[in-house]
């Protein structure tokens, strides 16, 4: 297959080698709220440094948020795969920081503001006003969107699958092969969510229970995977029967013709967050970077494409029936929303001690 195209101005370390399912999506009549703030052609000579995470995400990430904010403002961007907490500490400590923006699950964010990993929001440049986010835990992270996680199968090989995680850790009654991500938070939760405990009930984590959760599911899990595309590669491939896998994963993988399927019945819901580095030499264009991707257009295309909870209302008219579909109920009461303060303050200790407990 051919590798994406680039655009000027606009790069990428990593170029993506199959096909972006996301340039078959029908175009959307969207209309876009210019920032004041974001000045076309601000400054030719500028680069900016964006983490991403890779596959369709980073596919998404290029042409709808990079691509756009290159032409709108003429700073030049470049993707860096994959946001690492441990690179950036090292960039602060060192004094020389070579990344702008990182691309931060909660957890991470809040570990960051902890370490004063991050610079603060410019609110002269970014508006935080309107988001949808049910909390306010910003600590130098503007919200980008709720991303959902649960139970994924290949319909074509069962058509009684596992549809929450209690049932996941039942292998007698759904036996197979599993495949859970490789870092403590979301699956701590799946695994107390998985022994009986109740979601409103679920903070702060009985880290030992949630421990002796794991061990009974350990023997089944055949993958225990840290880059995000594996959970649809590994049933793609048919390494594993389960797996833990985001909505818009899914979403963007059955548009491929992959076969693949999951439940909204119990969900593991999270914010993601965009920061700036703390250090970072070219602060005033990742801000505005930041401003560019909290616009209507640049929303809507994250529920559009991502299947994912835009962080800002501004987006919601904008969205298609198909894209609805996608979005979940972050009210539910079977589902819980990731507690990010919570795994700021413990996620480098506890995530430490999922390591090893995984190479035992």
């Amino acid at each position: 297959m051919p590798k994406q195209n680039r655009k000027a101005g606009s790069e990428t370390w990593e170029p993506t080698s199959r096909r972006s399912v996301l340039k078959g999506s029908s175009a959307l009549a969207l209309s876009a709220v210019a920032s004041p703030f974001i000045g076309r052609k601000a400054n030719a000579a500028e680069r900016i440094f964006i983490t991403s995470w890779g596959g369709s995400y980073g596919e998404f990430v290029q042409e709808h948020l990079v691509n756009p904010f290159v032409s709108e403002t003429g700073t030049e961007a470049v993707i860096v795969n994959t946001p690492d907490l441990a690179k950036v500490r090292a960039q602060v400590q060192s004094g020389n920081v070579e990344w702008d923006v990182f691309d931060a699950v909660g957890s991470m964010l809040f570990s960051g503001a902890k370490s004063d990993l991050w610079e603060p929001l410019d609110t002269n440049i970014v508006n935080l006003k309107g988001n949808n986010i049910p909390a306010e835990p910003l600590r130098g992270g503007m919200p980008l969107y709720i991303y959902s996680g649960g139970v994924a199968w290949d319909p074509s090989k069962t058509d009684a699958p596992p549809k929450n995680f209690a049932e996941m850790w039942d292998v007698d009654k759904f036996p197979g092969r599993r495949a859970l991500r490789s870092r403590a938070s979301e699956m701590l939760e799946v695994a107390l969510l998985a022994d009986g405990v109740s979601p409103k009930e679920l903070y702060p984590l009985d880290l030992d229970r949630a421990f002796r959760s794991l061990d009974k599911i350990k023997p089944s899990v055949r993958k225990w995977f840290d880059q995000t595309g594996q959970m649809i590669t590994l049933i793609q491939q048919g390494e594993a029967d389960f797996t833990y896998a985001y909505t818009n994963r899914v979403r963007s993988a059955r548009a491929g013709g992959v076969s693949i399927d999951m439940s909204f019945d119990q969900l593991i819901n999270a914010v993601a967050y965009y920061a700036v580095i703390k250090g970072s030499p070219r602060k005033d264009a990742a801000m505005k970077f930041l401003a560019f991707v909290s616009q209507p257009k640049q929303q809507a295309a994250m529920g559009e494409y991502l299947s994912v909870t835009p962080a800002f209302a501004v987006a919601d008219d904008l969205l298609s029936e198909e894209a609805k579909k996608w979005r979940v109920d972050v009210s539910d009461p079977n589902s819980i929303i990731l507690d990010d303060e919570y795994w700021g303050d413990k996620f480098e200790d506890v995530n430490k001690r999922f390591k090893e407990w995984i190479l035992t």
